[in-house]
């Protein structure tokens, strides 16, 4: 596993080091705009979904981690929570134009994940599958930075219900669609495929620093 994870270092280094330019403002610890074009600072986390809340009870939630990769796994709750966890605070931008700040999670990075699941190298894209029927889908590059989570825990409670609890998952630097709410399954993809809302326009990079909201921007 070990090497796997070099492997998987190693690609998101090489993202970073392609990154893209950036717009002006004060910086995150990302090196980004605090704030991404378009957006507006709230104070509430406003509530956005399909309208279908699953109310996933923590003794039935399971993680299916599969697709290209050489172990696919199935994940109850113990075994989640006795993964490494990580405590984090990043920033959340919906596509909507709001943006909530500092924010602080608890989960379990992805990237460790896919470091078990030993992903094959000719992975490129995942696809995120929800309790709900949601699907999106994410560069592997973009999933595997340090701070795309797979979170149970928000501001020292458990995941609200509405946000996605039991665990949903974060991409702080990616529109919050991109994060999947009552996260259900990881499916590793050799090639794009598209999820819900990218079916209906919306972008695959999904970059707010670049104000990437429709599928004019394409991987």
């Amino acid at each position: 596993m070990v090497e796997t994870r070099m492997r998987l270092r190693e690609r998101y280094l090489a993202q970073e080091r392609s990154g893209r330019s950036l717009g002006r403002g004060p910086l995150n610890r990302h090196a980004k705009p605090q704030m991404p074009i378009g957006q507006t600072l709230t104070k509430k986390w406003p509530v956005l979904d399909l309208g279908r809340h699953p109310g996933v009870q923590v003794a039935d939630w399971r993680l299916q981690v599969g697709g290209a990769c050489e172990a696919p796994l199935t994940l109850d709750w113990p075994a989640f929570m006795a993964l490494p966890q990580v405590t984090d605070e990043s920033d959340f931008h919906c596509v909507t134009a709001w943006s909530k700040l500092d924010m602080h999670w608890v989960g379990v990075q992805f990237a460790e994940l896919a470091a078990r699941a030993l992903v094959q190298p000719e992975a490129t894209h995942v696809m995120c599958h929800a309790y709900d029927g949601y699907s999106t889908n994410l560069s592997l590059s973009e999933a595997l930075k340090p701070d795309v989570l797979l979170v149970h825990t928000w501001e020292g409670q458990p995941l609200p219900v509405e946000h996605g609890g039991p665990v949903r998952m974060i991409t702080p630097q990616l529109y919050a669609w991109k994060g999947a709410k009552w996260i259900r399954a990881i499916e590793f993809l050799v090639g794009n495929r598209e999820g819900y809302w990218e079916k209906l326009g919306y972008s695959n990079t999904a970059d707010p620093w670049q104000d990437d909201r429709y599928s004019e921007h394409q991987i």
